[in-house]
């Protein structure tokens, strides 16, 4: 069976920590370029996982709080920034219990598939809402939820699902796209980037690779700010 992709997953530990990545096989922020430079700023990494993207912003200079719902990732995550001698802020915490961190004093929160089994997504991009500084940016990235749709044990693309279907798969909840747009507007969000991207050109794929990610898109990214001055 294929694993969809996440950062708590077996093959989320082998994710590379130097640039943060988005998701399995596409391009990375070194090329999309979503948050810009890090250094100096306070960064949110909602449901960090085994701590990739943590220890990739901690080592270009920002200051990162990391928080993650799985008392094992948590460990992990601990355990990898000690193995690079970095000091990063982490916490075993649901995604949307943010009253630990006070308002308007984050400066970028990205999220890598963590909020694809958070059931209560609204009350989430509240919370960031909150702590975020006003014109800064939420970047996340989810499964496409046209990924979902495909059977992946069936070598022919076959569609095994509707796109609308709001039922958990593999432990994610699948979003349309409006979906996401309207619950990051209800919660004073501006959605100012859209990417579907193409799988990156290259002779040795993923963990998380299968042969349909060539012909539907696998990860969705949203880059949104929140409005106010």
């Amino acid at each position: 069976m294929h694993q969809r992709f996440t950062a708590a997953s077996p093959a989320g530990r082998n994710l590379p920590t130097d640039v943060v990545t988005y998701g399995p096989d596409v391009p990375r922020e070194d090329v999309l370029k979503l948050l810009g430079t890090v250094e100096g700023t306070r960064i949110l990494d909602l449901g960090c996982g085994a701590g990739h993207n943590t220890i990739a912003l901690a080592r270009q200079g920002a200051k990162v709080i990391a928080i993650d719902e799985s008392p094992d990732q948590v460990t992990e995550a601990r355990a990898a920034c000690e193995r690079e001698g970095l000091k990063v802020e982490i916490h075993q915490t649901p995604l949307a219990e943010l009253a630990f961190i006070r308002a308007d004093t984050i400066d970028a929160v990205i999220s890598v598939h963590g909020l694809a089994p958070v059931q209560d997504i609204d009350r989430v991009f509240r919370q960031v809402d909150r702590v975020l500084r006003p014109g800064h940016p939420l970047v996340l990235s989810l499964p496409h939820p046209a990924f979902a749709m495909v059977d992946t044990n069936n070598p022919e693309c076959h569609l095994h699902r509707t796109y609308w279907d709001p039922t958990t798969i593999d432990g994610q909840v699948p979003r349309t796209i409006q979906h996401l747009f309207t619950a990051l507007g209800r919660a004073n969000f501006r959605v100012d980037a859209v990417l579907e991207p193409e799988p990156i050109a290259s002779a040795q794929r993923s963990e998380n690779w299968h042969e349909h990610m060539r012909f539907v898109p696998a990860t969705l990214i949203i880059r949104a700010l929140k409005q106010g001055m």
